[in-house]
């Protein structure tokens, strides 16, 4: 996800929730005519993304007579208080939506429904496996629709790609990291051989470095969180072998040794690297697919760039990522889930996943929806996201309990020191597997 959740300060967090507790107290009831009003809790955020909810659901208001729904404006900084409050106050909205990595907890804690019993054929049909599995946790159990998704691409400075003469990676045929690393030192321009580059061939945005970490983990062999039998049952654990290390080890590479990456960028989040990028200081940046919109509103006049897919690994089966799909879910406390999920249901449908797509720049899960010329055009790179969707698989992240904490107390540290060139890998790894998994089995007793 482009947008990061943290948890807000608490004076805040309260105020939202108390916000969110006054606009969902009456959303479950039914009027003297039998009319059902639901609450849809939206954390659309974007003028074009917004008006395509609200459109939807006037949409649907003014199709179904027996079942309304009302609009409720959330905030992705707050989600999670927000929704907890609501969750432990008897107030929460009907719909909910939010992304897959926040629903472990909730689902865990018998908050959100399983929508199994009450969602039809055609929206299970409609959206492939790999995108249900980052849903279904707790013994088979679906607890959201995955309906938009973004992977992670190259946005690239168009003018100095074609003039260094590389080879133009497409979906098909993405460089492997190797190439990758190549690619950056023959974009980087040290004219002074002082190793501070007046163009750097890559940035590095790390601000926070734990999910796509693990998410590109994937695109190496590796994993970082995997499942391991014990005599208590099956259980979640953190490993950070070679595979799972490697595009980390690229990094620090990149930053530490071949200085084609500046340091800088470790602190940054993707919009801090944008200015640098038009200004020539960066020729190409990893960033999540949504930046386009960015890119697209703030790029100087002239200023010509490209979408490229992400590199892969050299072995078979390497050419993945992972990602954390927006989800919409139904409360357990909602008297009405069969009605809930019929919205959830009419939501998502291809053709609705393409007008929210395109709204907030993402993509559709939808095998349907992903045809769309809409998502295919070559303007502004839709067709490079849409061509990488079959790459794309659930992050490992998901569905493991005592994840955020694991993320917010140790690896967010222990990354950040290691990228700075503070620890060595070695260290890194203690961290990240000896504490994470003392907090995972707290989790898993």
């Amino acid at each position: 996800m482009r947008r990061s959740t943290p948890t807000a300060r608490p004076a805040v967090a309260a105020l939202l929730a108390c916000t969110l507790l006054a606009s969902c107290g009456g959303g479950d009831g039914d009027d003297a005519a039998g009319t059902v009003t639901l609450d849809y809790y939206s954390l659309a955020w974007q003028k074009e993304s917004v008006a395509a909810n609200k459109k939807l659901v006037a949409q649907w208001n003014r199709t179904h007579k027996k079942v309304k729904v009302r609009y409720v404006q959330g905030a992705w900084e707050s989600v999670h208080d927000q929704l907890l409050t609501s969750f432990e106050g008897g107030e929460a909205p009907d719909i909910i939506h939010d992304d897959a990595s926040d629903l472990t907890d909730f689902a865990y804690g018998g908050y959100l429904a399983d929508l199994r019993p009450y969602l039809p054929k055609a929206t299970r049909a409609a959206i492939p496996q790999p995108s249900w599995e980052s849903v279904t946790m707790n013994g088979g159990r679906v607890y959201g629709v995955p309906f938009l998704q973004e992977p992670r691409v190259i946005i690239a400075n168009r003018k100095l790609l074609e003039r260094s003469g590389v080879r133009i990676p497409t979906a098909a045929k993405p460089w492997t990291w190797r190439e990758f690393e190549r690619v950056a030192e023959k974009l980087t321009r040290d004219k002074d051989h002082n190793g501070r580059p007046e163009r750097y061939g890559t940035v590095w945005t790390m601000k926070e470095p734990v999910k796509q970490t693990v998410n590109l983990a994937l695109s190496t062999g590796g994993k970082v969180f995997t499942k391991e039998r014990t005599d208590d049952g099956t259980k979640n654990v953190v490993r950070f072998a070679a595979r799972d290390s490697a595009i980390s080890r690229l990094i620090r590479r990149q930053v530490e040794e071949d200085r084609t990456a500046p340091r800088s960028g470790l602190g940054m989040g993707g919009s801090d690297a944008l200015p640098g990028f038009f200004a020539g200081r960066y020729a190409m940046a990893p960033l999540n697919f949504s930046y386009r919109q960015q890119v697209q509103q703030q790029a100087p006049d002239g200023f010509e760039w490209t979408v490229l897919p992400l590199p892969r690994g050299e072995r078979p089966g390497e050419n993945v990522q992972g990602v954390v799909p927006q989800t919409l879910s139904v409360a357990q406390e909602s008297r009405h889930k069969q009605a809930a999920a019929d919205f959830v249901a009419y939501m998502t449908t291809p053709e609705h996943q393409v007008e929210l797509a395109t709204g907030d720049w993402l993509l559709p899960t939808a095998t349907e929806a992903l045809k769309d010329p809409a998502v295919n055009r070559r303007e502004d790179g839709w067709h490079t996201g849409a061509r990488t969707a079959r790459t794309l698989r659930p992050s490992p992240t998901l569905g493991v309990r005592g994840y955020a904490e694991w993320s917010d107390k140790v690896a967010t540290p222990a990354f950040q020191r290691y990228y700075n060139g503070d620890t060595d890998l070695g260290t890194l790894r203690d961290s990240l597997v000896d504490d994470g998994n003392l907090i995972l089995n707290r989790y898993q007793r």
